[in-house]
């Protein structure tokens, strides 16, 4: 049998220090992998073909976010989505099914995909367009996951701070025929009046959306649960997080991981219970995600 902690491990970016980090799953091993990241925000892993992925945010007033790749042990970095062609790229997923990439973009108010390797770059969905949609944070588009099998991709709109105007929206993986990104009809709201809804994790097979929520308490600082079948209202799994970001699901483990822009790393299973600090006090947190290697 794998010892899934001694062959787990964790990359975490470090928003303030531009850095992504790796360390085992329970935290020890740490290691710098990548510095002079540009405000890293988004992480995904490819295990198998050895790449990390993740996104710049760089200067959000200036459109010149990028996304990058390197090895797992932080070499041959490139960079695949240069600057200028996303604006503020946030969350990344990698679907490994269809070899695409695809992430949220905040103040370019989009969803994005690409291929792995930067090319055949579209914009599934387009909440504005200009500088004065821009400045309303109700059409920033910041958390993104995918659900291969049903066909489907997620993604939170968060709001102002606190605002409670957070939402959690779902369309199909391609535009419909004789639609386009900014009036699409299969868009669905699954849930609305949230804090401050930031990144997203699926259990396909359950079919269990989980995220953070970075807004006040008690409904923010926390990770929460639905199923995406429902109808089902948010369920908090976990509380007292500081400014809640990040969030990995390890789902043969039966644990999740999250992290707060106050620098802790958290472990819990995936029910909320046996919440515990793995690391603390380590800059300002961002992205997180998990692989099995």
């Amino acid at each position: 049998m794998t010892d899934r902690t001694a062959t787990g491990r964790l990359f975490v970016l470090e928003l303030s220090g531009g850095r992504i980090h790796s360390m085992a799953a329970d935290g020890t091993e740490r290691q710098t992998l990548v510095e002079g990241a540009r405000t890293p925000d988004g992480i995904a892993v490819d295990a198998a073909a050895g790449h990390i992925y993740w996104t710049n945010m760089g200067v959000p007033s200036r459109d010149d976010g990028s996304i990058e790749r390197a090895d797992l042990d932080g070499g041959n970095r490139t960079t695949i989505i240069p600057e200028g062609v996303t604006f503020t790229p946030k969350q990344i997923h990698l679907d490994r099914a269809s070899g695409k990439l695809y992430w949220s973009d905040r103040e370019g108010m989009r969803v994005m995909r690409a291929n792995l390797d930067g090319s055949e770059v579209e914009t599934l969905i387009e909440t504005g367009r200009g500088d004065a949609d821009r400045r309303d944070a109700t059409r920033w588009c910041v958390g993104i996951t995918v659900d291969p099998v049903r066909g489907h991709f997620y993604w939170t709109q968060k709001g102002g701070d606190d605002a409670g105007v957070g939402r959690i929206f779902r369309a199909r993986m391609d535009i419909p025929a004789g639609a386009s990104a900014i009036d699409r009809p299969d868009i669905e709201t699954l849930f609305d009046h949230l804090p401050e809804p930031i990144d997203l994790e699926l259990d396909v097979a359950r079919g269990i959306l989980y995220w953070t929520d970075r807004g006040d308490p008690p409904a923010g600082n926390t990770i929460n649960c639905a199923r995406i079948d429902g109808p089902d209202a948010p369920h908090i799994l976990v509380t007292h997080l500081m400014e809640g970001i990040g969030l990995a699901l390890d789902l043969p483990g039966g644990r999740m991981f999250a992290t707060d822009l106050a620098g802790s790393i958290y472990s819990a299973d995936l029910n909320g219970t046996n919440k515990r600090v793995l690391r603390a006090a380590q800059g300002n947190l961002s992205g997180i995600t998990y692989a099995d290697l």
